[in-house]
């Protein structure tokens, strides 16, 4: 990772998109030892229109808290990938919902493609945690936070009742990035 990463996870409204980048820039800031900001935009329509948080995570000081090249974008809709996907930088990561995403755009970046949402479902019997299977994916994929870093942040944003269904997504989100790399 480089002195400034960037990662933008997009999706429609409802899927988790905005508390999946709070967490990521938690992990990296709160359980790990870098810098981090997090921002995020939604239209009108919170629930079904493209959402997207970006995260800056850097071992320096962040003097620009806008994403600008993004090292890795996560995309959960078709929507969301190409109103989105512009901006990855050359060699940067797209992971997409391969179910949802059927007109991937060409760039010169890796594309990683999984059934996220599909797995969730079947895997765990909820599409609720496909963001947490996401974030397990991105952190596997990218190395920009650890894993312990990570696990403590999504644990810490959960409900007690929850903690063993999200943990258990994150580690499918590792299990299944492995499969990809």
């Amino acid at each position: 990772m480089g002195a400034r990463y960037e990662i933008r996870f997009s999706g429609s409204g409802g899927q988790g998109m905005i508390l999946a980048g709070i967490i990521m820039a938690e992990a990296a800031s709160i359980y790990g030892d870098k810098n981090a900001v997090q921002s995020q935009s939604y239209g009108p329509e919170s629930r079904g229109g493209a959402s997207k948080a970006e995260v800056i995570i850097s071992a320096q000081p962040i003097d620009y808290p806008k994403a600008t090249a993004i090292d890795c974008m996560l995309a959960m809709t078709q929507e969301a990938c190409t109103k989105y996907h512009k901006d990855i930088k050359a060699d940067g990561i797209l992971l997409i919902d391969s179910d949802e995403v059927k007109d991937v755009p060409k760039g010169n970046f890796k594309l990683k493609s999984f059934p996220i949402i599909a797995t969730a479902s079947a895997e765990l019997g909820k599409t609720i945690v496909a963001n947490i299977i996401s974030l397990g994916m991105i952190t596997e994929l990218t190395g920009a936070v650890t894993h312990e870093a990570i696990e403590k942040a999504v644990l810490s944003r959960v409900p007690a009742a929850f903690l063993d269904l999200n943990k258990k997504a994150l580690q499918i989100g590792f299990e299944k990035a492995r499969e990809l790399k």
